[in-house]
């Protein structure tokens, strides 16, 4: 103990530079007094306590349990919870006062799926019991009063944890007055750690409800990425309120009931693009700053422990003088702008970092071990496929906090891999999936491109809460953790439109690599003749099928389809055929997509990967009208490449328009064919032997239709308002008005648009537009007028229906993020779902992503079979929807139709096909071969995820 004395009072002038020597034992000595020899001191009986005056001792009191608070680490759960725990979240008044059990369940735990029916009992939001059903007495249940839910066989997970959501802080409908995501203010900086997203949550926010009817019950709200140091985050509970419950945004916080000092912390950090262009900074500039800071906040850390040292020596001597010293200027050192970002540095705050690149990766991990601060995880980190060793070789135990496919819409982004979490999880670092707002499948996803099941359910459930230092009360069905439960009416990574099943598998049976080169080179050649066994499934309507559908035989050659039956009928006379033995072939026709901006632009933020985007100004007068047919770019785009591995052979697409950019008259759309122009593969090849342009054979098109905007996206500087759009739609379709400015070109399109030869696609979102759009069909009925997007377009089904209006459709999962579309139905269980409305009223439907990007392009089928569920459609019927209803609606024809003259050929098929090893309906499916009906060849063989 005389040593710590000793020590405490060398802080004179004359033995400062001896304070280094110290430093160290000194550190080592206090984490010891303040289990042991703290709580000594502050006990009344002690003999220096009874020297000093009251009004000194409560102030060192005061300032010595602040430093017991600084040192206090986050609390560890090392053993396993309690059954009998109490959940602080739950109160008597309106919480759970009934038992109750989820009997006969099939249930993943969190770690893996029991291979036997449980029942599952929780009691005031705690799991009390998990008990096999086959041993549970059902009637002791019914005497003790629980409430019993027979689930026959259903899926039970933990509720979903998504450690990366902005939700509650941007309210929806986003408005300028409630965005709170990003503190951007030239008075602060790029580095504001001292801020709370708490200050922005806002508890009356709708899309906590939506948020929790997807099955996401815990999240972490994090602040933007728009600063080195955005500020800290915390963990909500996604609750559907009851009518009437006062809205709190404390009863929100996932550890509601803990007291505030032993709840957990997480900070927020960005690196790459973002801060670099927001601040004006180099990466260079960046990495600068934040050293700088963080060296000025371990200075403040050890000014504090070198304080607490000499106020702990100082209360056990009882020296007045050395205490009235110490408090002299306000006591313990702190600095409210340092608060956070040296709790960091002391490990009370997990970090979670918005990170891409793999050198920005590999940056912070050299700052984490210059500063010695552990990264919680990397976010987005769509290039943690690099460097999995680097991760994982930092023994910090980061975690990969990613997406599954969402890609190419900036540099960082554009070397994702759709196989980045099965990579990441073979090197042994955890993969968790984030929405970060989206509503997608990823973990479903992921699982299709080679993640385990296991792994896959567990990177939405318990490695996220593992990785918040939360897996002690959700991620897991166990007794003792917080009753946040999901049933599923299908396995948890099935699409929608899947029947209750148990196990979902990879695609099915594919050759090995060498095979599949073998297979693809002959395949490929025109005069081919291919055999695919193992056929289950065929969606094409106009293609004759055999009355015994079973495990069916396919036989093409140069392209035309020659036979489809039994084996042993269509068997005869194709000993030099290449053949392909399928377990679970589907046989569909090619999809088609109405896309963002597919064959234009490789990265839709930069306009020098491509054609550019169409400026605000563009109206109808001076200038010629933007087609899309004259920017295509066909090979290289990695969208392109994923719309291949979808069966997709179809696209259409309008000049791009930026998100942001508000544009009136869009141009002219063009639709083309996806395969690689002149390619026999997924490769290229420029091989032409006819020396003919390639875009005369992809180009199937040239001018679809003419697209306007009406609404929000369509306010330009000469179409400010909403109604100067109608009227100057109103004044553009009248036959009395022909403006001298038009170009001939625009002569021709507005006559065709006039005859009735060519459609008006109107991108609109607002049910309110929509009617007014529903005037003008009625005043203009020669017009052939299509909605694209039509997100309330379900608000005003039956209108659409008497005005005979098809809809382009991307409202399948809408998000009501915004004023124009605040109303759309999001979907059971809050609303009816948007699509099953438009079909019940007879609305011609076709299906579109709703982009802004197209590199989810590849799950157009995954889109077809939810829409299949919700819908209660048919599966043709699903299939329908993105291929044949979208080009009727757009009157391309069906490529696909039944050629009566066709040579005799079996079933007489002359359009595109593709053949798949599983459901495309379904997460897992693969594209085997796709052939052109144009070419009469195959021009995609196991097309490659990129």
């Amino acid at each position: 103990m005389g040593q710590t004395v000793e020590i405490s009072r060398s802080r004179s002038p004359h033995t400062s530079r001896r304070w280094g020597l110290y430093l160290i034992p000194a550190i080592l000595i206090f984490s010891w007094t303040q289990f042991s020899f703290l709580p000594r001191l502050l006990s009344s009986d002690h003999p220096a306590t009874q020297r000093l005056s009251q009004h000194r001792l409560e102030q060192l009191e005061q300032h010595l349990q602040a430093c017991s608070d600084l040192h206090r680490p986050p609390v560890e759960y090392d053993q396993p919870t309690a059954a009998n725990r109490v959940n602080p979240r739950w109160k008597a008044k309106n919480g759970q006062s009934q038992a109750i059990v989820l009997r006969n369940a099939t249930l993943f735990d969190g770690d893996r799926t029991i291979n036997y029916p449980v029942d599952i009992t929780f009691h005031k939001g705690v799991i009390t019991h998990i008990k096999p059903t086959s041993q549970h007495d059902f009637a002791y249940l019914a005497i003790h009063d629980a409430l019993v839910l027979n689930l026959d066989g259903q899926f039970v997970t933990p509720g979903l944890v998504d450690m990366h959501s902005h939700h509650i802080a941007v309210s929806s409908p986003i408005l300028p007055a409630t965005i709170d995501v990003d503190e951007v203010h030239p008075g602060f900086g790029p580095l504001t750690p001292f801020v709370s997203v708490l200050d922005a949550l806002k508890a009356y926010d709708p899309v906590a409800t939506i948020v929790a009817s997807g099955g996401v019950t815990s999240s972490l709200i994090l602040p933007g990425s728009e600063n080195i140091m955005g500020g800290e985050g915390i963990p909500v509970k996604n609750l559907r309120r009851e009518e009437g419950e006062e809205e709190l945004v404390e009863e929100l916080l996932l550890e509601h009931g803990v007291p505030k000092n032993e709840r957990r912390r997480f900070m927020k950090m960005a690196c790459g693009e973002n801060p670099k262009d927001v601040h004006g900074h180099t990466r260079m500039g960046n990495s600068f700053l934040f050293r700088k800071h963080m060296k000025t906040a371990r200075l403040l850390l050890r000014k504090q422990d070198d304080w607490c040292l000499a106020a702990a020596a100082a209360r056990e001597t009882g020296d007045e003088k050395a205490i009235a010293d110490l408090m002299k200027d306000g006591g313990l050192p702190s600095d409210i702008d340092l608060d956070s970002s040296v709790a960091m540095l002391r490990g009370q705050v997990g970090v979670n970092i918005h990170c891409y690149e793999s050198e920005d990766i590999e940056g912070m991990i050299r700052h984490s071990e210059e500063f010695g601060f552990r990264i919680q995880a990397f976010h987005h980190a769509l290039e943690a496929w690099r460097v999995p060793d680097a991760i994982r070789n930092t023994g910090q135990n980061i975690t990969v906090a990613t997406y599954s496919h969402l890609a190419h819409y900036k540099h960082e982004a554009y070397d994702a891999t759709l196989y980045g979490g099965k990579i990441v999880t073979e090197h042994g670092v955890p993969v968790a999936y984030i929405s970060d707002g989206s509503t997608e499948s990823q973990a479903a996803e992921a699982h299709s491109f080679g993640l385990p099941e296991a792994q896959a359910l567990q990177s939405v459930t318990s490695t996220p809460a593992r990785s918040l230092g939360l897996a002690h009360r959700i991620g897991y069905v166990q007794p003792g953790y917080d009753a946040d439960l999901v049933i599923w009416d299908s396995h948890p990574l099935s699409n929608g439109a899947t029947p209750f099943q148990h196990h979902l598998h990879q695609a099915g049976h594919s050759p090995k690599a060498t095979d599949k080169a073998s297979i693809c080179n002959q395949a490929t050649n025109p005069d081919a003749q291919i055999i695919i066994t193992g056929i289950a499934k065929i969606l094409i309507p106009d293609l004759h099928q055999p009355t015994d559908t079973t495990n069916l035989t396919l036989v093409f050659t140069s392209g035309r389809i020659t036979c489809l039956g039994a084996a042993n009928e269509c068997l005869a006379s194709t000993a030099n055929a290449t053949a392909i033995h399928l377990q679970n072939g589907h046989l569909l026709p090619g999809l088609t997509a109405v896309t963002a901006g597919l064959g234009l632009q490789d990265i839709l933020a930069e306009p020098s990967t491509g054609d550019g985007h169409v400026p605000s100004d563009t109206t109808t007068q001076g200038n010629n009208l933007i087609h899309a047919k004259h920017g295509l770019h066909l090979t290289g785009s990695k969208d392109l490449q994923r719309a291949r591995l979808g069966g997709i052979t179809t696209a259409i697409t309008a000049p791009l328009v930026q998100d942001t950019n508000p544009v009136f008259l869009r141009g002219v759309s063009v639709a083309f064919k996806v395969s690689n122009p002149g390619s026999g593969s997924n490769s290229h090849n420029t091989n032409n032997q006819n020396n003919e342009n390639p875009l005369n054979t992809a180009i199937l098109t040239p001018d679809v239709g003419l697209h306007l905007t009406i609404g929000q996206s369509g306010k330009t500087s000469l179409t400010p308002t909403i109604s100067s759009q109608i009227s100057l739609l109103r004044m553009r379709l009248s036959r009395n008005h022909q403006p001298a400015e038009r170009t001939p070109d625009e002569e021709s399109i507005y006559t065709q648009i006039a005859n009735s030869t060519l459609p008006l696609i109107i991108h609109v979102h607002n049910h309110h537009d929509i009617l007014h759009l529903v005037r003008i069909k009625h005043d203009f009925p020669d017009v052939y007028l299509v909605l694209l997007g039509a997100t309330e377009a379900p608000l005003v089904a039956s209108e659409l229906a008497g005005a005979e209006i098809p809809v382009l459709f991307t409202g399948l999962r809408p998000n009501p993020d915004s004023w124009e579309v605040r109303d759309a139905l999001v979907g059971k269980p809050v609303t009816e779902a948007g699509l099953k409305l438009l079909v019940e009223a007879g609305v011609r439907v076709g299906l579109v992503q709703a982009g802004p990007s197209d590199s989810g392009i590849h799950n157009l089928g995954i889109d077809a079979g939810f829409a299949r569920k919700v819908a209660g459609l048919s599966e043709q019927r699903a299939v329908d929807l993105v291929s044949r209803d979208v080009l009727e609606i757009l009157r391309l024809g069906r490529r696909g139709e039944v050629d009566g003259e066709s040579d005799g050929e079996e079933g007489g098929f002359e359009g595109d096909f593709v053949v798949y090893e599983g459901n495309p309906l379904d997460w897992g499916a693969s594209v085997v071969l796709t052939v052109d009906g144009g070419l009469h060849r195959v021009v995609e063989c196991w097309p490659e995820a990129s």
